[in-house]
C-alpha cells in the first residue's frame, strides 16, 4: 500500500457515518469516497495485519460489523482509527485512505479471493492468536 508522496491530493473534510460504518474523504483534487470501516480494518497497515514480511499477511474475519470509535489526527499526513473490535495501531496515510477508497472494488475481489483461497467466510470469527514478542503491536 502506499506511503506520502510529495504532490499527492490530501483530504479537504473526513467525516466519521457511523450508522452506515463507512469513512467519507473527500480531497483535494476533487475526488470523494466512501470507505467501509471493515476494509479499512481488514487492509490494515498494522504489522499486526500486514506481518513484518511478503507471506505473514494475517488474513481479517469477523470484521463486517466493526464500528471505529475514535480517529485520531497524525501530524499533517494521516489519521489513526481505534476499531470496535480494540484494533488501533494501524496509521492511515492520506495515500492509503485514497488508494482503499480508489481501488474499493480490487480490494474486495483480492479479499473474497483470500478467503476463497483459505476455505473461510468473511464472518468466520478471528482464530485466536497466540502473543510473539516483536513489541510493535
Amino acid at each position: 500500500m502506499a506511503g506520502l508522496q510529495a504532490g499527492s491530493p490530501t483530504p479537504q473534510s473526513i467525516t466519521v457515518h457511523g450508522q452506515s460504518r463507512v469513512l467519507e474523504v473527500s480531497f483535494s483534487d476533487g475526488a470523494s469516497f466512501r470507505i467501509p470501516f471493515e476494509l479499512m480494518r481488514i487492509y490494515s497497515p498494522s504489522a499486526e495485519v500486514q506481518g513484518h514480511g511478503p507471506g505473514q499477511e494475517v488474513l481479517q474475519t469477523g470484521k463486517r460489523h466493526v464500528d471505529l470509535v475514535e480517529l485520531q489526527p497524525v501530524g499533517n499526513y494521516a489519521v489513526q482509527p481505534s476499531f470496535s473490535d480494540g484494533h488501533d495501531s494501524g496509521i492511515y496515510s492520506w495515500d492509503l485512505l485514497y488508494e482503499l477508497g480508489a481501488k474499493q472494488q480490487a480490494l474486495w475481489a483480492d479479499y473474497e479471493q483470500r478467503l476463497a483461497a483459505a476455505g473461510v467466510d468473511r464472518d468466520a470469527p478471528m482464530p485466536q492468536q497466540g502473543g510473539h514478542a516483536c513489541g510493535s503491536h
